[in-house]
């Protein structure tokens, strides 16, 4: 499988292919060093294919952009909470 389209990953990283960039690679090093994947992938699959997946899933996300991608929260799910 190949790297997910730069079109669903830029929005991520606020539209920078630096902080894009740079999110990716610190992910994947930290894939490499033995940290849980935060999502369910093939075993064989390289660290940054990973890490890619990760970003465009909202897993991993930029701190100026995080609020934007904040799961919203259902009637629901806050009369839950507040039980």
């Amino acid at each position: 499988m190949g790297y997910p389209p730069l079109e669903d990953l830029l929005p991520k990283s606020n539209f920078s292919v630096y902080k894009l960039v740079r999110m990716a690679a610190i992910r994947a090093l930290e894939l490499a060093d033995g940290k849980p994947k935060l999502m369910e992938r093939p075993s064989g699959e390289k660290t940054p294919t990973v890490a890619l997946e990760e970003i465009k899933a909202g897993r991993v996300v930029l701190k100026d952009v995080a609020d934007q991608f904040k799961p919203v929260e259902t009637p629901e799910a806050l009369a839950k909470k507040e039980k």
